[in-house]
Protein backbone atom coordinates (compact mmCIF):
# COMPACT_ATOMS: atom_id res chain seq x y z
CA UNK A 1 0.00 0.00 0.00
CA UNK A 2 1.52 3.57 -0.73
CA UNK A 3 1.87 5.82 2.22
CA UNK A 4 1.78 9.62 2.62
CA UNK A 5 3.06 11.69 5.39
CA UNK A 6 0.96 14.54 6.03
CA UNK A 7 1.89 17.23 8.35
CA UNK A 8 1.03 20.98 7.55
CA UNK A 9 0.21 24.01 9.53
CA UNK A 10 -1.58 25.43 6.87
CA UNK A 11 -4.79 22.94 6.52
CA UNK A 12 -6.23 24.68 3.61
CA UNK A 13 -7.77 21.92 1.03
CA UNK A 14 -6.40 18.94 3.56
CA UNK A 15 -9.69 17.20 4.16
CA UNK A 16 -10.23 16.58 0.57
CA UNK A 17 -7.04 16.14 -0.87
CA UNK A 18 -6.83 13.16 2.46
CA UNK A 19 -10.23 11.61 1.19
CA UNK A 20 -9.07 11.56 -2.50
CA UNK A 21 -5.74 10.17 -0.95
CA UNK A 22 -7.57 7.44 0.97
CA UNK A 23 -10.16 6.87 -1.73
CA UNK A 24 -6.64 5.79 -4.18
CA UNK A 25 -5.55 3.32 -1.34
CA UNK A 26 -2.83 5.39 0.37
CA UNK A 27 -2.40 4.96 3.85
CA UNK A 28 -2.02 8.62 5.92
CA UNK A 29 0.82 9.44 8.30
CA UNK A 30 0.48 12.13 10.27
CA UNK A 31 1.40 14.52 13.12
CA UNK A 32 -0.25 16.63 16.27
CA UNK A 33 -2.80 19.02 14.73
CA UNK A 34 -2.55 17.27 11.62
CA UNK A 35 -3.45 14.28 12.60
CA UNK A 36 -6.26 15.22 14.93
CA UNK A 37 -7.51 17.10 12.11
CA UNK A 38 -7.91 14.24 9.72
CA UNK A 39 -9.56 12.24 12.40
CA UNK A 40 -12.14 14.08 13.25
CA UNK A 41 -12.89 15.10 9.80
CA UNK A 42 -13.13 10.97 9.14
CA UNK A 43 -10.44 10.42 7.54
CA UNK A 44 -8.59 7.55 8.78
CA UNK A 45 -4.62 8.08 9.69
CA UNK A 46 -1.55 6.82 11.91
CA UNK A 47 0.31 8.82 13.58
CA UNK A 48 4.31 9.17 13.53
CA UNK A 49 4.72 7.71 16.66
CA UNK A 50 2.94 4.08 15.07
CA UNK A 51 5.66 4.40 13.16
CA UNK A 52 8.65 5.35 14.66
CA UNK A 53 8.06 3.16 17.97
CA UNK A 54 8.95 6.80 19.59
CA UNK A 55 6.72 9.34 21.21
CA UNK A 56 7.67 12.62 20.10
CA UNK A 57 9.44 14.71 22.78
CA UNK A 58 11.37 18.22 24.29
CA UNK A 59 7.94 19.62 23.58
CA UNK A 60 7.65 18.80 19.68
CA UNK A 61 10.60 19.75 18.74
CA UNK A 62 11.57 15.88 17.72
CA UNK A 63 8.61 13.93 16.08
CA UNK A 64 10.00 12.55 12.65
CA UNK A 65 13.61 12.92 12.98
CA UNK A 66 13.80 9.07 13.24
CA UNK A 67 15.35 6.46 10.51
CA UNK A 68 12.12 4.71 10.10
CA UNK A 69 10.73 8.49 8.45
CA UNK A 70 13.67 9.36 7.01
CA UNK A 71 15.07 6.12 5.43
CA UNK A 72 11.49 5.46 3.98
CA UNK A 73 11.74 8.76 2.25
CA UNK A 74 15.03 8.11 1.09
CA UNK A 75 15.81 5.26 -0.13
CA UNK A 76 16.26 4.76 -3.94
CA UNK A 77 13.67 2.29 -5.19
CA UNK A 78 15.79 0.99 -7.82
CA UNK A 79 18.47 0.04 -5.92
CA UNK A 80 18.27 -3.58 -4.17
CA UNK A 81 20.45 -2.76 -2.03
CA UNK A 82 18.29 0.10 -0.54
CA UNK A 83 15.39 -1.72 -0.73
CA UNK A 84 16.93 -5.06 0.99
CA UNK A 85 18.16 -2.78 3.63
CA UNK A 86 14.43 -1.50 4.34
CA UNK A 87 13.38 -4.91 4.13
CA UNK A 88 15.62 -5.51 6.86
CA UNK A 89 14.64 -3.29 9.50
CA UNK A 90 11.03 -3.52 8.61
CA UNK A 91 10.84 -0.26 7.10
CA UNK A 92 8.07 1.11 4.61
CA UNK A 93 8.58 3.49 2.21
CA UNK A 94 6.86 6.80 1.79
CA UNK A 95 5.93 8.11 -1.34
CA UNK A 96 4.59 11.36 -0.51
CA UNK A 97 5.32 14.23 1.71
CA UNK A 98 3.16 16.48 2.30
CA UNK A 99 4.66 19.16 4.48
CA UNK A 100 4.28 23.59 4.93
CA UNK A 101 6.51 25.04 7.22
CA UNK A 102 6.38 26.20 10.42
CA UNK A 103 4.91 30.39 10.30
CA UNK A 104 8.15 31.96 10.98
CA UNK A 105 7.46 35.15 8.89
CA UNK A 106 3.79 34.77 10.54
CA UNK A 107 5.38 34.87 14.19
CA UNK A 108 8.28 37.66 12.86
CA UNK A 109 5.33 40.15 11.82
CA UNK A 110 2.87 39.07 14.79
CA UNK A 111 2.75 42.41 17.23
CA UNK A 112 4.36 41.58 20.45
CA UNK A 113 6.09 38.16 19.24
CA UNK A 114 8.95 37.30 21.81
CA UNK A 115 12.29 36.15 20.70
CA UNK A 116 11.80 32.67 22.01
CA UNK A 117 8.07 32.41 20.17
CA UNK A 118 10.57 33.18 17.31
CA UNK A 119 12.91 30.93 17.32
CA UNK A 120 10.55 28.36 18.19
CA UNK A 121 8.91 28.68 14.71
CA UNK A 122 12.20 27.65 13.23
CA UNK A 123 11.19 24.42 12.01
CA UNK A 124 13.43 21.62 11.55
CA UNK A 125 11.85 18.15 11.18
CA UNK A 126 9.72 20.16 8.04
CA UNK A 127 12.57 21.17 5.83
CA UNK A 128 14.55 18.03 6.25
CA UNK A 129 11.53 15.75 5.48
CA UNK A 130 10.81 18.31 2.12
CA UNK A 131 14.52 18.04 1.14
CA UNK A 132 14.69 14.42 1.80
CA UNK A 133 11.60 13.92 -0.85
CA UNK A 134 12.27 16.12 -3.06
CA UNK A 135 15.94 14.75 -3.07
CA UNK A 136 14.83 11.80 -4.37
CA UNK A 137 11.48 12.88 -6.47
CA UNK A 138 12.44 10.18 -8.82
CA UNK A 139 10.02 7.74 -6.12
CA UNK A 140 8.92 10.82 -3.97
CA UNK A 141 6.42 13.32 -4.63
CA UNK A 142 7.70 16.58 -2.33
CA UNK A 143 4.17 19.00 -1.31
CA UNK A 144 5.10 21.85 0.56
CA UNK A 145 1.70 24.27 -0.49
CA UNK A 146 -1.64 23.36 -1.26
CA UNK A 147 -1.53 24.41 -4.37
CA UNK A 148 -0.15 21.08 -5.16
CA UNK A 149 -2.87 18.94 -4.26
CA UNK A 150 -4.86 18.77 -7.27
CA UNK A 151 -2.43 18.30 -9.82
CA UNK A 152 -1.39 15.18 -7.60
CA UNK A 153 -5.09 13.83 -6.91
CA UNK A 154 -5.18 14.30 -11.02
CA UNK A 155 -2.00 12.48 -11.69
CA UNK A 156 -2.75 9.51 -9.33
CA UNK A 157 -6.43 9.46 -10.04
CA UNK A 158 -5.16 9.40 -14.00
CA UNK A 159 -2.32 7.59 -13.87
CA UNK A 160 -2.12 5.33 -10.68
CA UNK A 161 1.23 8.00 -9.75
CA UNK A 162 2.38 11.21 -10.01
CA UNK A 163 4.46 11.50 -12.80
CA UNK A 164 7.96 11.90 -13.61
CA UNK A 165 7.98 15.96 -14.60
CA UNK A 166 5.91 16.69 -11.90
CA UNK A 167 7.66 15.33 -9.48
CA UNK A 168 10.82 16.95 -10.54
CA UNK A 169 8.60 20.20 -10.73
CA UNK A 170 7.68 19.86 -7.12
CA UNK A 171 11.31 19.37 -6.00
CA UNK A 172 12.15 22.81 -7.55
CA UNK A 173 9.39 23.91 -5.79
CA UNK A 174 10.32 22.58 -2.42
CA UNK A 175 14.12 23.71 -2.57
CA UNK A 176 13.19 27.16 -3.49
CA UNK A 177 10.59 27.34 -0.30
CA UNK A 178 13.65 25.65 1.81
CA UNK A 179 16.11 28.04 0.59
CA UNK A 180 13.64 31.01 0.67
CA UNK A 181 12.96 30.39 4.51
CA UNK A 182 16.42 29.65 5.61
CA UNK A 183 17.24 33.13 4.02
CA UNK A 184 14.51 34.63 6.05
CA UNK A 185 16.00 33.28 9.05
CA UNK A 186 19.16 34.66 8.47
CA UNK A 187 18.79 37.83 7.48
CA UNK A 188 16.59 38.12 10.47
CA UNK A 189 19.42 37.09 12.45
CA UNK A 190 21.53 39.30 10.98
CA UNK A 191 19.48 42.07 11.76
CA UNK A 192 18.85 40.74 15.25
CA UNK A 193 23.05 40.49 16.05
CA UNK A 194 23.36 44.25 14.21
CA UNK A 195 25.90 42.32 11.65
CA UNK A 196 27.84 44.30 9.26
CA UNK A 197 26.43 42.74 5.87
CA UNK A 198 29.31 43.63 3.87
CA UNK A 199 32.01 41.48 5.97
CA UNK A 200 29.93 38.33 5.80
CA UNK A 201 31.10 36.10 3.52
CA UNK A 202 27.91 34.93 2.35
CA UNK A 203 24.67 36.47 1.76
CA UNK A 204 20.99 35.68 1.08
CA UNK A 205 18.16 37.40 -0.15
CA UNK A 206 14.34 36.49 0.35
CA UNK A 207 11.76 38.20 -1.43
CA UNK A 208 7.98 37.52 -1.88
CA UNK A 209 5.99 38.45 -5.14
CA UNK A 210 3.97 40.92 -4.62
CA UNK A 211 2.53 41.71 -8.62
CA UNK A 212 3.17 40.70 -11.88
CA UNK A 213 3.73 43.56 -13.86
CA UNK A 214 2.41 43.86 -17.39
CA UNK A 215 6.27 44.87 -18.74
CA UNK A 216 9.46 45.98 -17.87
CA UNK A 217 11.38 49.22 -18.88
CA UNK A 218 9.75 48.69 -22.13
CA UNK A 219 6.68 46.50 -23.49
CA UNK A 220 8.79 43.62 -24.82
CA UNK A 221 10.45 43.21 -21.51
CA UNK A 222 8.92 40.70 -19.14
CA UNK A 223 8.72 42.05 -15.45
CA UNK A 224 7.71 41.31 -11.34
CA UNK A 225 7.57 43.93 -8.31
CA UNK A 226 8.95 41.65 -5.37
CA UNK A 227 9.11 42.99 -2.17
CA UNK A 228 11.31 41.75 1.27
CA UNK A 229 8.82 39.53 3.79
CA UNK A 230 10.36 42.29 6.55
CA UNK A 231 9.89 45.34 5.00
CA UNK A 232 10.68 48.23 7.11
CA UNK A 233 8.12 51.01 7.46
CA UNK A 234 7.80 53.77 4.64
CA UNK A 235 8.35 52.12 1.86
CA UNK A 236 6.46 50.88 -1.35
CA UNK A 237 6.16 47.17 0.28
CA UNK A 238 4.08 48.76 2.64
CA UNK A 239 2.21 50.70 0.20
CA UNK A 240 -1.50 51.60 0.18
CA UNK A 241 -2.78 52.46 -3.35
CA UNK A 242 -6.41 54.50 -2.50
CA UNK A 243 -6.89 54.85 -6.69
CA UNK A 244 -5.71 54.70 -10.41
CA UNK A 245 -4.43 52.03 -12.53
CA UNK A 246 -2.19 49.47 -11.25
CA UNK A 247 1.37 50.45 -10.92
CA UNK A 248 3.99 49.56 -13.91
CA UNK A 249 7.61 48.85 -13.98
CA UNK A 250 8.94 52.30 -14.64
CA UNK A 251 6.10 53.98 -12.28
CA UNK A 252 7.80 51.83 -9.21
CA UNK A 253 10.86 52.81 -9.74
CA UNK A 254 9.92 56.12 -10.36
CA UNK A 255 8.28 56.05 -6.84
CA UNK A 256 10.84 54.70 -5.30
CA UNK A 257 13.29 57.21 -6.50
CA UNK A 258 10.54 60.17 -5.14
CA UNK A 259 10.47 58.16 -1.85
CA UNK A 260 14.59 58.60 -1.29
CA UNK A 261 14.33 62.15 -1.89
CA UNK A 262 11.71 63.06 0.31
CA UNK A 263 12.97 60.81 3.27
CA UNK A 264 16.06 63.63 3.08
CA UNK A 265 13.39 66.50 4.01
CA UNK A 266 12.09 65.35 6.85
CA UNK A 267 12.29 69.50 9.17
CA UNK A 268 9.78 70.97 6.95
CA UNK A 269 6.89 70.17 4.58
CA UNK A 270 8.44 69.09 1.12
CA UNK A 271 7.42 68.14 -1.94
CA UNK A 272 9.11 66.65 -4.91
CA UNK A 273 8.57 66.21 -8.76
CA UNK A 274 10.32 62.96 -10.40
CA UNK A 275 10.52 61.57 -13.87
CA UNK A 276 12.83 58.68 -15.45
CA UNK A 277 14.29 58.84 -11.85
CA UNK A 278 15.45 62.25 -11.81
CA UNK A 279 14.03 65.01 -9.24
CA UNK A 280 12.45 67.86 -11.80
CA UNK A 281 12.35 69.88 -8.95
CA UNK A 282 12.52 70.17 -5.06
CA UNK A 283 10.97 72.23 -2.77
CA UNK A 284 10.58 73.22 1.04
CA UNK A 285 7.94 75.48 2.41
CA UNK A 286 5.73 76.40 5.76
CA UNK A 287 2.95 74.42 3.99
CA UNK A 288 2.72 71.71 1.43
CA UNK A 289 0.27 73.54 -1.24
CA UNK A 290 3.00 75.84 -1.41
CA UNK A 291 5.87 73.67 -1.67
CA UNK A 292 3.81 72.01 -4.44
CA UNK A 293 3.19 75.55 -6.30
CA UNK A 294 6.76 76.19 -5.93
CA UNK A 295 7.77 72.61 -7.61
CA UNK A 296 5.27 73.57 -10.35
CA UNK A 297 6.44 76.62 -10.89
CA UNK A 298 10.59 75.73 -11.29
CA UNK A 299 9.57 73.53 -13.62
CA UNK A 300 6.14 72.93 -15.44
CA UNK A 301 7.11 71.12 -18.74
CA UNK A 302 9.08 68.31 -16.86
CA UNK A 303 6.32 67.71 -14.37
CA UNK A 304 3.98 66.62 -16.95
CA UNK A 305 3.73 63.08 -17.02
CA UNK A 306 5.53 62.90 -13.71
CA UNK A 307 5.41 61.55 -9.79
CA UNK A 308 5.15 63.84 -7.27
CA UNK A 309 5.93 63.15 -3.39
CA UNK A 310 5.28 64.34 -0.47
CA UNK A 311 6.02 64.39 3.39
CA UNK A 312 3.15 65.54 4.65
CA UNK A 313 -0.77 64.97 4.51
CA UNK A 314 -2.14 66.10 1.02
CA UNK A 315 -4.86 68.15 1.92
CA UNK A 316 -8.00 69.49 -0.37
CA UNK A 317 -5.78 72.62 -1.10
CA UNK A 318 -2.83 71.15 -2.65
CA UNK A 319 -5.11 68.37 -4.58
CA UNK A 320 -6.49 70.90 -6.21
CA UNK A 321 -3.69 72.62 -7.51
CA UNK A 322 -2.73 69.77 -9.07
CA UNK A 323 -5.82 68.42 -10.84
CA UNK A 324 -5.26 70.21 -13.90
CA UNK A 325 -1.93 68.74 -14.58
CA UNK A 326 -1.54 64.98 -15.91
CA UNK A 327 0.66 63.27 -12.63
CA UNK A 328 0.82 59.58 -12.89
CA UNK A 329 1.06 59.02 -9.25
CA UNK A 330 0.86 61.28 -6.41
CA UNK A 331 2.42 59.75 -2.60
CA UNK A 332 1.88 61.19 0.74
CA UNK A 333 1.93 59.63 3.68
CA UNK A 334 -1.84 60.81 4.28
CA UNK A 335 -4.68 62.22 2.43
CA UNK A 336 -7.58 64.02 3.38
CA UNK A 337 -11.26 62.39 2.66
CA UNK A 338 -11.34 65.67 0.48
CA UNK A 339 -8.20 64.99 -1.49
CA UNK A 340 -8.71 61.79 -2.02
CA UNK A 341 -12.29 62.85 -3.61
CA UNK A 342 -10.60 65.38 -5.68
CA UNK A 343 -7.94 63.05 -6.82
CA UNK A 344 -9.78 59.82 -7.55
CA UNK A 345 -11.75 62.01 -10.46
CA UNK A 346 -9.05 61.47 -12.35
CA UNK A 347 -9.49 57.36 -12.59
CA UNK A 348 -6.08 56.53 -14.03
CA UNK A 349 -3.82 58.92 -11.38
CA UNK A 350 -2.38 56.12 -9.06
CA UNK A 351 -2.78 57.36 -5.35
CA UNK A 352 -0.04 55.77 -3.29
CA UNK A 353 -0.73 56.04 0.79
CA UNK A 354 2.63 55.04 2.42
CA UNK A 355 2.71 55.63 5.91
CA UNK A 356 5.62 56.32 8.40
CA UNK A 357 7.37 57.95 5.47
CA UNK A 358 9.59 59.87 7.46
CA UNK A 359 11.21 56.68 8.59
CA UNK A 360 14.75 55.88 6.96
CA UNK A 361 17.20 53.70 8.15
CA UNK A 362 16.75 50.90 5.96
CA UNK A 363 20.69 49.21 6.17
CA UNK A 364 22.40 48.29 2.96
CA UNK A 365 21.37 49.13 -0.30
CA UNK A 366 21.98 46.81 -2.88
CA UNK A 367 22.43 46.75 -7.18
CA UNK A 368 22.49 43.85 -9.77
CA UNK A 369 24.89 43.68 -11.91
CA UNK A 370 25.58 40.84 -14.11
CA UNK A 371 26.23 37.86 -12.37
CA UNK A 372 27.09 39.63 -9.21
CA UNK A 373 25.41 41.90 -6.66
CA UNK A 374 26.95 45.64 -5.52
CA UNK A 375 26.35 46.19 -1.55
CA UNK A 376 27.09 49.32 0.05
CA UNK A 377 25.69 51.74 2.92
CA UNK A 378 23.60 54.33 2.49
CA UNK A 379 24.79 57.86 1.63
CA UNK A 380 23.59 59.58 4.41
CA UNK A 381 26.45 61.97 5.25
CA UNK A 382 25.51 65.10 4.25
CA UNK A 383 28.70 66.92 4.94
CA UNK A 384 31.39 66.54 7.84
CA UNK A 385 31.46 69.97 7.79
CA UNK A 386 30.43 73.39 6.10
CA UNK A 387 34.05 75.54 5.62
CA UNK A 388 34.00 79.02 4.18
CA UNK A 389 36.96 78.50 1.89
CA UNK A 390 36.72 82.39 0.40
CA UNK A 391 37.24 85.59 1.56
CA UNK A 392 33.76 86.07 1.52
CA UNK A 393 31.29 84.34 3.43
CA UNK A 394 27.69 82.96 2.72
CA UNK A 395 24.63 84.77 4.29
CA UNK A 396 22.34 82.54 6.84
CA UNK A 397 19.85 82.77 4.00
CA UNK A 398 22.42 81.56 1.45
CA UNK A 399 23.94 78.95 4.04
CA UNK A 400 20.88 77.54 4.48
CA UNK A 401 19.82 76.68 0.83
CA UNK A 402 23.01 75.55 -0.04
CA UNK A 403 22.56 73.03 2.45
CA UNK A 404 18.99 72.32 0.95
CA UNK A 405 20.69 72.44 -2.80
CA UNK A 406 23.73 69.80 -1.63
CA UNK A 407 21.01 67.93 -0.24
CA UNK A 408 19.20 67.71 -3.68
CA UNK A 409 22.26 67.27 -5.46
CA UNK A 410 22.41 64.07 -3.88
CA UNK A 411 19.31 62.36 -5.83
CA UNK A 412 20.51 63.40 -9.05
CA UNK A 413 22.73 61.51 -11.29
CA UNK A 414 26.37 61.85 -11.74
CA UNK A 415 27.90 64.27 -12.82
CA UNK A 416 25.69 66.43 -11.16
CA UNK A 417 24.49 70.40 -10.89
CA UNK A 418 21.89 71.52 -8.42
CA UNK A 419 20.43 75.46 -9.22
CA UNK A 420 18.33 76.65 -5.62
CA UNK A 421 16.77 79.74 -4.47
CA UNK A 422 14.67 79.93 -1.48
CA UNK A 423 14.69 76.20 -0.82
CA UNK A 424 13.25 74.89 -4.27
CA UNK A 425 15.52 73.00 -6.67
CA UNK A 426 14.99 75.59 -10.08
CA UNK A 427 18.13 73.98 -12.12
CA UNK A 428 19.38 70.50 -12.68
CA UNK A 429 21.90 69.14 -14.41
CA UNK A 430 22.26 65.27 -14.13
CA UNK A 431 24.13 62.08 -15.18
CA UNK A 432 26.57 64.00 -17.35
CA UNK A 433 30.13 63.09 -18.87
CA UNK A 434 31.30 66.33 -17.46
CA UNK A 435 30.58 68.56 -14.66
CA UNK A 436 30.49 72.23 -16.70
CA UNK A 437 28.47 70.34 -19.26
CA UNK A 438 26.34 69.29 -16.17
CA UNK A 439 26.20 72.72 -14.66
CA UNK A 440 25.05 74.64 -18.20
CA UNK A 441 22.09 71.99 -18.33
CA UNK A 442 21.30 73.44 -14.66
CA UNK A 443 22.15 77.09 -15.70
CA UNK A 444 20.34 76.85 -18.62
CA UNK A 445 17.44 75.33 -17.14
CA UNK A 446 16.69 77.72 -14.26
CA UNK A 447 16.97 80.77 -17.06
CA UNK A 448 17.08 83.97 -14.90
CA UNK A 449 16.07 82.88 -11.76
CA UNK A 450 19.56 81.78 -11.39
CA UNK A 451 20.84 85.07 -11.06
CA UNK A 452 20.95 85.28 -7.09
CA UNK A 453 20.98 81.43 -6.75
CA UNK A 454 22.96 78.89 -5.25
CA UNK A 455 24.60 76.29 -6.79
CA UNK A 456 25.85 72.81 -5.31
CA UNK A 457 27.85 70.11 -7.21
CA UNK A 458 28.08 66.79 -6.06
CA UNK A 459 31.62 66.31 -6.25
CA UNK A 460 34.86 68.89 -6.98
CA UNK A 461 35.24 71.33 -9.25
CA UNK A 462 38.33 69.74 -10.93
CA UNK A 463 38.86 73.70 -13.12
CA UNK A 464 37.62 76.92 -12.33
CA UNK A 465 35.77 77.01 -15.57
CA UNK A 466 32.29 75.80 -13.95
CA UNK A 467 33.08 79.37 -11.27
CA UNK A 468 33.39 80.94 -14.07
CA UNK A 469 30.26 80.08 -16.12
CA UNK A 470 28.27 80.37 -12.59
CA UNK A 471 29.11 83.95 -12.24
CA UNK A 472 28.24 84.57 -15.55
CA UNK A 473 25.04 82.97 -15.02
CA UNK A 474 24.62 85.14 -11.95
CA UNK A 475 24.94 82.61 -9.12
CA UNK A 476 25.53 84.29 -5.71
CA UNK A 477 26.93 80.94 -3.45
CA UNK A 478 28.58 77.75 -4.06
CA UNK A 479 29.13 74.31 -2.34
CA UNK A 480 30.90 71.49 -3.14
CA UNK A 481 32.79 68.67 -1.38
CA UNK A 482 36.53 69.83 -2.49
CA UNK A 483 39.18 67.59 -2.71
CA UNK A 484 40.80 68.11 -6.38
CA UNK A 485 44.90 68.83 -6.36
CA UNK A 486 43.49 71.83 -8.06
CA UNK A 487 41.31 73.81 -5.42
CA UNK A 488 42.87 76.37 -4.87
CA UNK A 489 41.73 77.22 -8.77
CA UNK A 490 38.11 77.62 -8.01
CA UNK A 491 39.07 78.95 -4.73
CA UNK A 492 41.09 81.87 -6.23
CA UNK A 493 38.61 82.27 -9.02
CA UNK A 494 35.79 82.92 -6.54
CA UNK A 495 37.88 85.45 -4.45
CA UNK A 496 38.66 86.96 -7.94
CA UNK A 497 35.05 86.94 -8.29
CA UNK A 498 33.16 87.91 -4.77
CA UNK A 499 30.99 84.01 -4.84
CA UNK A 500 31.24 82.72 -1.59
CA UNK A 501 32.12 79.24 -1.45
CA UNK A 502 32.19 76.21 0.93
CA UNK A 503 33.64 72.79 0.98
CA UNK A 504 31.79 69.88 2.63
CA UNK A 505 34.37 67.01 1.93
CA UNK A 506 31.74 64.53 1.50
CA UNK A 507 31.44 63.53 -2.08
CA UNK A 508 28.23 62.26 -3.33
CA UNK A 509 28.66 60.32 -6.50
CA UNK A 510 25.19 58.52 -7.64
CA UNK A 511 26.00 56.10 -10.40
Amino acid sequence: MPRALISVSDKSGLAEFGKKLVENNYEIVSTGGTLKFLLDAGIPAIGVEDVTGFAECLDGRVKTLHPKIHAGILAIRSNPSHMATLEELGIDTIDIVAVNLYPFKATVQKQGSTFEEIIENIDIGGPGMLRAAAKNFESVAAICSPDSYDIVIKEIEEYGEVSHKTKLELAKKVFTETAYYDSMISNFLVEMTDSNLLLEEKITMAYDRKQELRYGENPHQNAAFFVDPFAKPGCLASMEQLGGKALSFNNIADANAALEVIKSFTSEPTCVSVKHQSPCSIASADDIATAYRKVYEADPVSIFGGIVAMNTVCDAGTADLMKDTFLEIVIAPEFTPEAIEILQKKQDLRILKIADIDFNSYGFKHRSVLGGLLVQSPDDVLYESLEVKTKAAPTDGQLADLVFAMKCSVHLKSNAIAIAKDKTLIGAGPGQTNRIGALQIAVSQASEKAKGAVLASDAFFPFDDCVIAANEAGIAAIIQPGGSNRDIDSITKCNELNIPMVFTSVRHFLH
